[in-house]
């Protein structure tokens, strides 16, 4: 059986043009004789009818003392309805379809409501209902547990669900339809030269969307990644074929790996960096610091150890709690807040020289202060201030000739 799984976000669903590009693309695959699976979100954005954002301002309007078993049980209904909405459309238009839940759809998850983790998919229904030539819908974003609670997954979470779908089902592929069209090499809405990207390994669209980049749910791509299922990333408002995220070996034996040093450019805004100094003879200062932080489930990141102390960063939002943490340890931080991450991100990075002198070059012509800067096999990061973001990233995306 040859599937294919069609994920649509919430713009995509979110008006009767944008839900008409989605019939045009399910007939597309109709025609090509795939098997076809379609994963949907809520509808629209934050302030639309029935946007997630929408229902969880619900709750805050009224007591905002919801449990989290039963705020699932709220935020699982967006899917629902964009499943049905989306199953009478298919109807309309004389195509066979069948809406599912995803407990029905067999996903099962643990109990961490809200940000629930997949256990297992039994997609028995799914085949049986493709078998009869039906167009399976299911609602993403959710799942249930082994008791029957109805769970979500989290932010991003059917991206991951329709992954995760593919890979329980072998699928040959896996569509992930959004407003943009495919991968970019930097934000547009910041680097207006950015140009899209035609294949990306597994890892580079993984560290991009951990990074900042919003196109994908790094879950998701780590989940294609382990089942070997190509993912593409495609726009709902056009037939452009987007940008295949696949391993290296596929892009070599297709002929599309591109030898580059640097595939893009991310950012993530409001940040705090946060600087401890030692005391002499105090051994234990990143000990106590880091296990206060972990108390207070604050996550940390850009870690730098050293004998004179230690530096970090927290989100903004966390700056507060992780003082008051330290403070209760009678230690008295450095802060600068509203910094911004920019992140370079490249699979040909690794051992070749020059490439943190260009960043440097980069940043140093613009006269941006790099406040910290850490880096792996694949990525370089660099801390600067939040107002020097956008001139940071366009500067790096020009140095490293991203535009061309």
């Amino acid at each position: 059986m040859k599937i294919l799984v069609q994920k649509f976000g919430g713009t995509s669903l979110s008006t009767a043009e944008a839900r008409a590009n989605v019939i045009e693309h399910i007939q597309d695959a109709l025609n090509q004789e795939y098997k076809l699976v379609v994963v949907v979100s809520a509808m629209g954005r934050k302030g639309e009818p029935y946007a997630t954002d929408t229902l969880l301002d619900l709750i805050s309007k009224n007591g905002d003392c919801l449990p989290a078993r039963e705020k699932d049980l709220l935020l699982c209904c967006g899917e629902f309805i964009s499943a049905a909405t989306l199953c009478s459309l298919l109807h309309a238009n004389g195509i066979p379809a069948v809406a599912l839940t995803g407990a029905q759809a067999g996903i099962q998850t643990n109990d961490d409501y809200g940000n629930a983790q997949i256990v297992s998919i039994v997609p028995n229904r799914i085949l049986d209902l493709l078998d009869q030539g039906n167009v399976v819908i299911v609602a993403g974003f959710q799942g249930q547990t082994s008791s029957g609670d109805l769970t979500t997954l989290g932010r991003g979470g059917s991206d991951t669900s329709a992954t995760a779908l593919g890979a329980a089902l072998k699928a040959e592929i896996v569509d992930i339809f959004t407003d943009v069209s495919g991968i970019l090499t930097a934000d547009p809405r910041i680097v207006e030269d950015a140009k899209p990207l035609d294949v990306v390994s597994y890892t580079e669209i993984c560290n991009m969307a951990h990074l900042g980049a919003k196109v994908i749910h790094p879950r998701a791509v780590e989940m294609a990644m382990q089942a070997g299922i190509p993912v593409r990333v495609r726009s709902t408002f056009n037939k452009h074929p987007g940008t295949l995220v696949t391993h290296p070996e596929a892009m070599k034996q297709s002929g599309t790996l591109h030898d580059r040093f640097v595939t893009g450019i991310a950012h993530v805004p409001g940040i705090s960096q946060i600087r401890v100094a030692a005391q002499e003879g105090a051994f234990d200062l990143q000990l106590r610091v880091f296990k206060a932080m972990a108390r207070e489930r604050i996550s940390v990141d850009f870690i730098n150890v050293n004998p004179s102390g230690v530096v970090y960063t927290v989100f903004d939002q966390e700056t507060d709690r992780a003082l008051k943490a330290l403070a209760e340890l009678g230690l008295t931080p450095l802060i600068t807040s509203h910094c911004a991450k920019v992140s370079i991100v490249g699979g040909g990075m690794n051992g070749v020289p020059g490439i943190m002198a260009t960043i440097v070059e980069a940043l140093t012509d613009q006269d941006i202060q790099i406040l910290q800067s850490a880096d792996s096999n694949t990525t370089i990061w660099v801390l600067v201030q939040g107002e020097d973001m956008a001139r940071a990233v366009r500067a790096l995306h020009r140095k490293f000739n991203l535009h061309k």
